[in-house]
């Protein structure tokens, strides 16, 4: 695992880079490089090559990406990346940017293929496919293909319409295949992927959440030095997470500081004190900060514009946290500890080259006067791994299983201006809502189920035998692995029809609950 800045020019020891195309799969090729128990890194394709090689990559994988390899400004790579020793492994549109460099034809010959297709293997015994059956299913996306491998090459897999559907030169220890085999829906994909990481680039599967922490807390000690460091603990499994492990470089050199900004859901405060000061024994500083939150948001509904101003009163609140510790006996606190994870990373545009999608509180809505200089622990690493390295710290699965919740809390949970009484009224309905699925014994089975108010919309009902004009209710429940994509949960019925029931019965001003039934892309997870 890298240090903390991602300045670093030298990579971890057997790190894979991930050259992203522009593919909206690159992160998940990074997943599953890690699930084979690899480290891997995502780098753009405009890096220089000499600075991939500067990092001692073990191998390197290039991920898809939308372009056509002959199309006017389609990224390209120097040929030198194929000469330098290096292993490397093209995928889709990093299949046909191999093959064209070294040589070989790729064309548009009508030979579109998309979603699942029939793969045959040629040569079951190679590098890639050994162990693996002669007909397989395979995702294809792709409008050019591969007719002609390049000189030295052996041609190992086909489809009905495309001649060269994977290649292999384990001279040179080069590798390639049309399809995406990181994709549940290629069938052997992980294991193709598995077979070029250790049989083709020679890699031992040693990378494991023992190793993060421990190259994490050295890390951690270069960089806080005998310094100070705050951590604002949000009650979520991030910033838990991360604290716990900063605790265990520094000990008593760090501060968790829990702001109750107001926004966080029924019980939570009382919660984090509890369990996590009795979990790692760390210091707990508690800040009542709800009524300077809800000023600062009053008549704000652009929910951009909510999430920067919860980033500053953050820091500002932080900042008097430190003068505060200031007049205690001690080092200098020069440090803010925060749970940044890698798909906050993507979504602010801190990626490869991605769009902003929406700026995270601790991401792209911190303010440029920032004093502190930040330790983020977590932030190469993925939801389901962070919940792996709570779980070898020792915090309890209350903290480590629990369902993500934003740092921004309720305040992006409320579609409109955020006000005292709308947050009380979405509290109670968020709380009637978890109650239900923890009695359905359904937590371990849903990723996170926002409950959202649309505080500006309003619908006619009956309640009473009298008319109402109350607010809906939105259920967001979603299935993921790490936040880069999601699904809606298929619940079942009567669970859904307890919770709907119990919400316009017991809260006030709501009369209707609806089902959110969108897929992350195209809809991201949290409303706002």
């Amino acid at each position: 695992m890298p240090a903390v800045s991602s300045s670093s020019s030298a990579a971890a020891p057997d790190t894979v880079l991930v050259v992203d195309f522009g593919a909206q799969y690159a992160q998940l090729i990074a997943r599953r490089v890690r699930e084979a128990r690899v480290y891997s890194e995502i780098v753009p394709s405009t890096m220089p090559v000499d600075e991939m090689l500067a990092k001692n990559p073990a191998a390197i994988i290039l991920s898809g990406g939308p372009s056509s390899v002959y199309a006017e400004g389609a990224p390209s790579l120097d040929r030198a990346l194929f000469e330098a020793g290096v292993p490397v492994f093209g995928m889709c549109y990093g299949f046909q940017l191999m093959a064209t460099t070294l040589g070989g034809t790729v064309d548009d010959n009508g030979a579109r293929e998309y979603g699942r297709t029939p793969l045959t293997v040629s040569k079951s015994g190679s590098t890639l496919f050994e162990g693996t059956p002669a007909e397989q299913s395979v995702w294809m996306s792709h409008g050019d293909a591969c007719s002609a491998a390049p000189e030295g090459f052996t041609v190992t897999a086909s489809t009905d319409v495309v001649p060269v559907a994977a290649f292999e030169n384990d001279e040179k220890k080069l590798y390639g295949v049309q399809y995406h085999p990181e994709v549940m829906h290629s069938t052997h994909g992980q294991q193709v992927l598995e077979h070029f990481l250790y049989r083709g680039a020679g890699i031992e599967p040693s990378w494991t959440t023992g190793s993060v922490i421990d190259e994490q807390v050295e890390a951690i000690r270069a960089q806080v030095g005998d310094k100070r460091a705050i951590c604002g603990l949000s009650g979520g499994v991030d910033s838990a997470v991360a604290a716990a492990l900063v605790q265990k470089a520094i000990g008593s050199q760090l501060t968790c500081v829990y702001v109750d900004h107001g926004l966080m859901r029924k019980g939570e405060t009382e919660q984090v004190e509890k369990d996590f000061v009795a979990a790692t024994g760390a210091n707990l500083k508690v800040v009542d900060a709800s009524e300077r939150f809800l000023t600062a948001l009053a008549g704000v509904s652009d929910p951009e514009t909510k999430r920067k101003i919860i980033g500053r009163e953050f820091i500002r609140v932080f900042e008097q946290a430190q003068l505060e510790i200031l007049q205690e006996d001690g080092p200098e606190v020069a440090f803010l500890v925060q749970g940044t994870l890698y798909p906050d990373i993507v979504e602010s545009g801190g990626g490869t080259g991605t769009a902003n999608i929406k700026s995270h509180h601790n991401v792209g809505g911190l303010p440029d006067d920032i004093e502190f200089e930040l330790v983020e622990p977590l932030r190469q690493l993925f939801k389901d791994e962070v919940r792996m390295v709570g779980q070898e710290l020792g915090l309890p699965a209350e903290i480590v299983q629990r369902q993500p919740f934003p740092g921004p809390g309720l305040g992006i949970r409320i579609v409109g201006e955020v006000t005292k009484d709308r947050l009380d009224l979405l509290r109670e309905a968020d709380a009637i809502a978890r109650e239900e699925l923890t009695a359905a014994g359904l937590d371990s089975e849903i990723w996170q189920c926002p409950v959202v108010l649309l505080a500006d919309v309003r619908s006619v009902g009956v309640q009473g035998d009298g008319r109402t004009y109350g607010h809906p209710i939105v259920l967001r429940p979603v299935s993921s692995e790490d936040a880069m994509t999601a699904d809606w949960t298929r619940m079942p019925y009567d669970v859904l029809a307890r919770i709907s029931t119990r919400i316009t019965n017991e809260v006030a001003d709501v009369n209707r609950v609806v089902l959110d039934v969108t897929s992350k892309p195209p809809g991201t997870i949290e409303w706002e």
